[in-house]
This record gives C-alpha cells, structure tokens and sequence, in this order.
C-alpha cells in the first residue's frame, strides 16, 4: 500500500481534529501515513512523499492558517512533479461566505502549476457560500469541512472522501 505524508496547520485545532480522521480512515485502508504539523516540520519532510495530503484552514478574510502563511512563499517554489496530492480546509461557510475554503485554492493551485496531479474533488452540493478561490466549476479543489454550521456532516463527509482518494495513491 502507498505511504502517503500528510501536511496541516491549526490554530483552533479543527483542523488538527480532521486531519486525525482522515490520517485514521486512510490507514483503515491499509496505506501507511505519516502526520506533520506544517508549523513543527517545515516543508522540508515533504519532498520525502509521492502522495501527499495537505489540509490548511481559512482564516480571517480569506487567508492561509498562519503556520501555512509564514511558508507560502517557499511552499510557492516547490516541485510537485510524479506527486499524488488531496487537499482539505476547514472554514465557516456562513460567516465567511465570500472566501469559504479559499485556503485550499491558495495551496492547490501552486501545487498543480509546479506538476503535482491533484485527486480528491469535491462536491459543492450542501454548502451554502459566495464565493471561493476553491472552486473549479461545480466542485472544490478538495474536501469541505464547516464545523461551525455542519459539524455532524464532517465525519460522514471524511469517511465518503478518503474513500474517494486512497484508490488514486500508488
């Protein structure tokens, strides 16, 4: 099975709390994962993984969780070439309706640009919000967690998402 690294920043610790899950229903399929939290490790452990998955919140006004701010610009340079990447976000979809899961596009649009091929698209049916720089038609860049509004769908939403994505690691 694959062996997948899995990079998050939290600073309310929802985040964190989902990157537990996914890390959990992942292995239930037998892929080994290894879990960093990006303001601890750096980037550095990332160019150790062909299969990546990568969850950031949306903080403030549309931003990157400030661990994943302070390392954009180096995250920016990065090469994804032959990498297998899924991309998560927790946000507030009522509250911040016009940049809701804006973090994911923030990291998964630099990622595709530098080779990366992104798995693990998502559905926007269910959610109510403006605007986000997450979208690609119909779908988000990856999955779309709102604890605030949707606190009892994240764990189903977790569970029919990592299904979705363990198939696509090699």
């Amino acid at each position: 099975m694959a062996k997948i690294g899995m990079f998050w920043g939290s600073t309310t610790e929802m985040t964190s709390l989902a990157s537990e899950e996914i890390q959990s229903e992942i292995q239930n399929f037998g892929h080994k994962v290894d879990s960093f939290d990006i303001g601890k490790s750096g980037l550095e452990p990332i160019g150790e993984y062909k299969n990546i998955i990568i969850g950031c919140p949306t903080w403030n006004v549309g931003e990157l969780q400030d661990d994943w701010d302070m390392l954009y610009i180096d995250y920016q340079k990065l090469r994804f070439d032959d990498v297998i990447g899924a991309f998560f976000g927790v946000g507030d979809q009522m509250g911040y309706s016009c940049n809701y899961l804006d973090a994911v596009g923030l990291l998964s649009r630099p990622f595709m640009e530098n080779g990366g091929k992104l798995v693990g698209k998502w559905s926007t049916e269910g959610y109510e919000f403006d605007e986000s720089v997450a979208l690609e038609g119909n779908e988000f860049l990856g999955l779309a967690l709102d604890y605030d509004n949707q606190d009892t769908e994240s764990e189903e939403r977790i569970k029919k998402w990592t299904a979705l994505i363990q198939s696509e690691f090699k």
